[in-house]
């Protein structure tokens, strides 16, 4: 089946990846970016079925804008992809009210936003899905990426929340919840000014992140398009999905942590 997908954040990484995936597939794809120049390789090689559009889902007439752009190209939206985002780097004393500002902007505001925009298109339509490209940190802590990680839980509650508003519409919400990619967004964190006091417990997080693309474990984005696209086509719609065995090992493990918790902390009858 041919769908129209409107993905966010495809300048590089994961969002690239599957851009090209659905647009190699034969599906139509508005591939939106901060800067569209980046963007151009792909639209030279998929003329027929990849657009692109300017879109930073931080601004309000932009995300107006592209979901215009996807009407006029395609008649609609099928599928809405809210991958665009990046990571900040600082403990919860660091960070200051601009930088937790700038995380919920870029990772939460903006796919609500969008989400806000397309749900009237897909409710008449009687259809559509809405990917919420989330991470294992929206359910799970890290030292460090308390910022990004309370942006992305924020999502998941969202997710949540709209997964039982949609019911009986034929519009569908997932979380997909990527572990570890070889992409640049560990390169490309942001980082608050640094306490000593907390050195010994954030450094090697910040370590290991930055260097996040060149691990051995480090999962190709080829795979994460693969996932997306096998969804989309699938009969089934979870409202969480990890990709990645190492998100699925790491989910599954904070799964039995946390019930193992709540088992232990429910009062004891007298």
């Amino acid at each position: 089946m041919t769908r129209r997908w409107l993905i966010t954040g495809c300048s590089t990484g994961l969002g690239r990846a599957l851009a090209e995936a659905v647009a190699a597939s034969g599906q139509q794809v508005l591939a939106t970016a901060r800067r569209p120049s980046t963007l151009e390789d792909l639209r030279e090689a998929y003329p027929r079925t990849l657009a692109t559009c300017a879109l930073d889902v931080r601004d309000p007439d932009d995300c107006h804008n592209a979901v215009h752009a996807a009407v006029a190209r395609f008649g609609g939206v099928d599928v809405l992809v809210n991958n665009a985002g990046y990571g900040h780097f600082g403990a919860v004393e660091e960070v200051t009210d601009a930088e937790l500002q700038a995380q919920f902007a870029t990772n939460l505001f903006g796919p609500w936003r969008l989400t806000r925009l397309v749900l009237p298109l897909m409710r008449a339509q009687g259809h559509g899905d809405v990917v919420m490209v989330s991470s294992t940190a929206g359910r799970l802590a890290y030292p460090g990426l308390g910022a990004y990680a309370a942006a992305k839980y924020a999502l998941e509650g969202m997710v949540e929340t709209l997964s039982q508003e949609l019911t009986g519409t034929g519009v569908h919400v997932v979380a997909v919840e990527p572990g570890c990619f070889a992409t640049e967004w560990g390169t490309t964190l942001t980082e608050s000014d640094h306490l000593d006091t907390y050195r010994d417990v954030t450094g090697p997080m910040l370590a290991g992140t930055r260097a996040m693309k060149d691990l051995p474990m480090a999962n190709p984005p080829s795979l994460f398009a693969a996932e997306v696209l096998r969804l989309i086509a699938s009969d089934s719609r979870p409202t969480r999905l990890p990709i990645g065995a190492d998100a699925w090992q790491a989910l599954l493990d904070a799964a039995a942590r946390d019930h193992t918790a709540l088992l232990n902390a429910r009062p004891v009858s007298a």
